[in-house]
């Protein structure tokens, strides 16, 4: 349920299916059985990121073997999601097989070492990162606002804004949505809130607690999914305002029709993260009809307008538990907002891949070089 990951698992769905001949260079994730996709992944041994279950890492460099088995494929060109050990070496497929590299910048990476590395040591770790983007011919970043923080990094090059899209893209009937809420057995006049996502202290999960308990009197219920080093503080807390009877915190779904039901059957997404560039679950959960409130000034929040497709909050319990008092005593704004989210800030997988098969092309014109054709490649 990973952003970055649902990216790549889409990009390279879509491209397998439109154009063939997609590799996926990846840590192993123990258990993972990747012999039916449709596309070829290559994956390297792992060990877990301390600290971030159920995160894993690997140094594809040092296995030689593994490497050989990279570089024995003909690329047209190579996509790096991660500045790390899979992007190293695709730095390193791209110099030997003299192909371009374009890499996405996903995440607030210095949030992320800020909170287990001293400052020194994380000014270090953002130069790398900032060298690694450096030596791609190509950089993106997901929405316009996330300029702002690779500059902020450092990065002087050009970016360009490639969109994330949706897997959830579809026209779902009225009957849809009340079997959503009948499913997950939630009353007529329950309000139903939601949050998906890692459970850190980053993406502000504490906001959302601490502003339920103050209006614990109403009638809703809020689910939390996803997992994460916060999950077990933020149940104390749940439980520490009185909130275990309308609080249920459900685990990680990886099952995306499940994950749909729990869209469908929510009437807002609770994400005032201030640490996200550009969340997929905003947009999953708008296609769902589902509008997000989130922290104004937030890097996330920007392709929100405040009251037409989503809502925007301070970040203050009392500010925040005003507005959702609002909301609830209004669901007919509420609808017609998630509707309108539905329309301006959702787009398939499929389209987006369309465009990034186009700007692909673009590049390797530029260079010269032979271009991705339609047809499947050998």
């Amino acid at each position: 349920m990973d952003g970055v990951s649902i990216c790549v698992e889409n990009y390279a769905y879509w491209l397998q299916k439109k154009v063939g001949g997609v590799y996926v260079i990846t840590p192993n994730v123990p258990g993972t059985d990747y012999s039916k996709l449709e596309y070829k992944v290559l994956d390297y041994f792992s060990i877990p990121v301390p600290q971030r279950p159920p995160y894993v890492t690997g140094i594809a460099e040092i296995d030689p073997v593994f490497m050989a088995k990279v570089l024995k494929t003909s690329y047209k060109i190579v996509h790096c999601h991660s500045p790390f050990t899979a992007g190293r070496a695709g730095v390193r497929a791209s110099k030997l097989l003299g192909v371009p590299m374009v890499a996405t910048f996903h995440s607030k990476f210095r949030d992320d070492f800020s909170s287990v590395l001293p400052g020194i040591a994380v000014d270090v770790v953002i130069k790398l990162i900032i060298d690694f983007f450096n030596q791609a011919d190509m950089v993106w970043v997901p929405q316009a606002s996330v300029t702002d923080v690779i500059r902020d990094y450092g990065f002087k090059g050009h970016v360009e804004v490639m969109d994330n899209g949706s897997d959830l893209v579809a026209d779902y009937s009225d009957e849809f949505f009340a079997d959503a809420r009948r499913s997950l057995g939630i009353g007529k006049d329950e309000f139903v809130m939601l949050f998906v996502g890692q459970h850190i202290w980053q993406k502000n999960p504490k906001l959302v607690i601490e502003s339920l308990a103050l209006m614990k009197e109403m009638p809703f219920r809020m689910f939390f999914i996803g997992t994460g080093y916060a999950a077990e503080d933020m149940k104390k807390l749940v439980k520490e305002n009185g909130l275990d009877d309308k609080v249920t915190f459900v685990g990680t779904i990886t099952d995306r029709q499940k994950m749909t039901t729990y869209y469908a059957a929510s009437d807002l997404f609770l994400f005032p993260s201030l640490y996200d560039n550009a969340p997929l679950v905003v947009r999953e959960a708008a296609a769902l009809h589902t509008p997000a409130v989130m922290a104004k000034g937030a890097t996330a929040s920007t392709i929100l307008v405040d009251g037409e497709n989503g809502f925007l909050t301070e970040n203050d319990p009392q500010a925040m538990s005003t507005l959702l008092r609002g909301l609830m005593a209004d669901r007919e704004k509420v609808r017609r907002v998630g509707l309108q989210a539905s329309r301006t800030i959702v787009r398939s997988w499929e389209d987006c891949v369309d465009e990034v098969i186009v700007r692909y092309n673009d590049l390797l014109k530029s260079r010269g070089l032979p271009l991705i054709d339609r047809d499947p490649m050998e």
